[in-house]
């Protein structure tokens, strides 16, 4: 199973994390498949940065986000133009 999860960068108490495409088997830090973005909760408000095309191929492939990407797709509003893409695919 593909997951599209937060893999942890920074040093301590400074977290910075990478959105990644990751085998669900594999470490949270461990190798991953291909890198869709980055987020920054330190700054404010948090910096959220991701590449929709790269997100959307994935979502269309099948990969399962966990919560926190999920949340943060909404934020970005990709998870609505996943929506209406598989909208538009069904109506066809």
């Amino acid at each position: 199973m593909v997951k599209i999860r937060l893999m942890r960068m920074g040093s301590k108490k400074r977290p910075f994390y990478r959105i990644v495409i990751a085998d669900a088997r594999t470490k949270r830090d461990g190798k991953y498949i291909e890198l869709v973005g980055t987020y920054n909760p330190i700054t404010d408000p948090a910096e959220i940065k991701i590449n929709e095309e790269v997100a959307l191929k994935w979502l269309k492939d099948g990969a399962v986000p966990t919560d926190t990407v999920k949340s943060l797709f909404n934020k970005a509003g990709i998870n609505k133009k996943f929506h209406e893409m598989k909208m538009k695919k069904d109506s066809e």
